[in-house]
């Protein structure tokens, strides 16, 4: 297996740059734990709260509708989470076949162990190529490595085409969504902020902004030495890579430059095409509401001598960083993820806060599963409870992954490795000890109930709970009516 650029010296500089030892970035600057204190500012923000709303008629009422599209659902659902079962359980087999098909037909294979290798070996591929532009479609395995700071550090202009990514690029914010990574901006801030870096008048048509920034990226498509892309799946059994996109610039990125690199994860790879096309019934209907995505990008090996288009070298660098850690553990199921987005579009908290609370690369209720579990519980221990267990993000999962499942079990884990807060500890435990004895916890539910009652007064709604002040900084709690539930059923029956 090859593990970085041929023929190439690791300590090898680019033109004006220092060398690529000191220039690797490793993973995107984690800050979920700060998780709390950024939700406090989304929510008072009145444009993000705007924004936010899209989520609701673009996404979730899309999706809904284009389901219904299908006869038999939960039927297909169900093959794919097989399929992508299957895959992770033969990962081994199926990476060894990808690799032997893509070499067949003129790709090399990287393997990266981490975030800090992808970079070494895209910045190895540069130098050896002479890169000195280089154009991306959107890719999510690219944020988690930083691959564009490592990249500007060693002396490559990086340009990202993908027109969400570009209005971040010019803007220096991250992504707040996978599919729609500038959702969290309204139409106004992307009109100042066109005006500003393209020094053009301010325009406000939705039509003539998308006009600007396509006369902005054109020639950066024509002078590119290097297109690097993702991967939505890794097909085995062809050597083949695929990306879904909306926007003509992934094909652009990937058969214009003489060298296209594509990056993704370990877990993407399938078995067959046969496989990839019940995916793909799945994942447009699931991310943007489409029956199908406006382009499916299939690249097979190198361009032959004939082609008019298409990459002269084509690298595939393919990154564990944390991956084979969740193999055969009660947290593999989360590798079936095809990054659709659902989770987050339907997550009542997700709808709330936006993206940019989570604090790393993948937000909702992925994120907060797949950032404890890649860059460590306890840089993100708010994040596993930033549900409400609605099982929303479980319902609509087109690969069934059981989301909620999965957080509770990062917050048994926190508890077992005593992560929690020493009060929260101490308050389960002694509710632990109290559930035990019924007669007790039938005495203090008693009492609870009608203190409840009598707290809330002739309003009936309690505006400062005990125990529970952050739940009512922001509402009233309806008071109870007084007596348990066991109680209310005891007079019923």
């Amino acid at each position: 297996m090859q593990t970085g650029a041929d023929d190439c010296i690791a300590n090898r500089p680019l033109p004006g740059s220092r060398g690529i030892r000191d220039i690797l970035t490793p993973i995107m600057q984690v800050a979920s734990m700060h998780f709390k204190t950024r939700v406090g500012a989304k929510l008072a923000d009145v444009k993000l709260q705007a924004a936010l709303k899209k989520l609701q008629g673009n996404f979730v009422k899309g999706r809904a509708d284009r389901m219904a599209e299908l006869d038999n659902f939960e039927a297909i659902r169900s093959h794919a989470a097989a399929i992508r079962d299957r895959a992770l359980e033969n990962l081994d087999v199926y990476l060894d076949e990808f690799e032997k098909n893509a070499t067949a037909r003129g790709a090399i294979v990287h393997w990266a162990e981490t975030t800090a290798d992808v970079n070494r070996i895209v910045c190895e591929l540069a130098a050896k190529y002479g890169v000195k532009k280089a154009v991306k479609s959107k890719s999510m395995v690219s944020e988690e490595c930083a691959l564009n700071d490592a990249l500007e550090a060693a002396g490559v202009q990086v340009v990202e085409t993908d027109l969400g990514e570009y209005i971040l690029q010019l803007a220096k914010e991250p992504p707040s969504h996978i599919i729609a990574p500038v959702i969290h901006k309204g139409r106004d801030e992307v009109s100042d902020l066109f005006a500003e870096k393209h020094q053009r008048p301010r325009k406000t048509d939705i039509g003539e902004l998308t006009l600007e920034a396509r006369e902005m990226l054109r020639s950066h498509f024509l002078t590119a030495d290097m297109g690097i892309s993702g991967a939505n799946f890794i097909v085995a059994e062809t050597g083949t890579t695929l990306i879904v996109t909306n926007e003509g610039n992934g094909r652009m990125t990937t058969t214009l430059p003489r060298v296209h690199v594509a990056i993704t994860g370990i877990e993407k790879v399938v078995p067959t095409l046969e496989d990839v096309s019940t995916l793909l019934r799945l994942l447009p209907r699931s991310a943007t509401g489409q029956s199908i995505s406006n382009y499916i990008s299939f690249t097979t090996g190198t361009k032959d001598a004939q082609a008019a288009f298409g990459a002269e070298h084509f690298h595939i660098v393919l990154l564990d960083a944390g991956r084979t850690k969740l193999l055969g553990t009660d947290m593999q199921a989360m590798l079936r993820c095809i990054r659709c987005g659902a989770c987050m579009n339907h997550c009542p908290v997700y709808q709330n806060v936006g993206g940019h609370a989570y604090g790393w690369v993948y937000p909702g209720p992925m994120g907060s599963i797949l950032t404890p579990t890649y860059v460590g519980l306890e840089n993100a221990l708010d994040l596993p409870h930033a549900s409400t267990f609605c099982n929303q993000c479980g319902v609509v999962c087109p690969v069934k992954i059981p989301l909620p499942d999965l957080m509770r079990k990062l917050r048994e884990k926190q508890v077992e490795r005593g992560l929690r807060p020493w009060r929260e500890r101490m308050g389960l435990r002694a509710w632990s000890w109290v559930a035990q004895r019924p007669a007790l916890y039938a005495a203090g539910t008693r009492a609870a109930a009608r203190m409840l009652k009598w707290m809330g007064g002739r309003a009936r709604l309690i505006h400062r709970l005990p125990f529970g002040g952050g739940w009512t900084a922001g509402r009233d709690m309806p008071a109870p009516q007084g007596k348990t539930f066991r109680e209310l059923y005891g007079e019923r029956k």
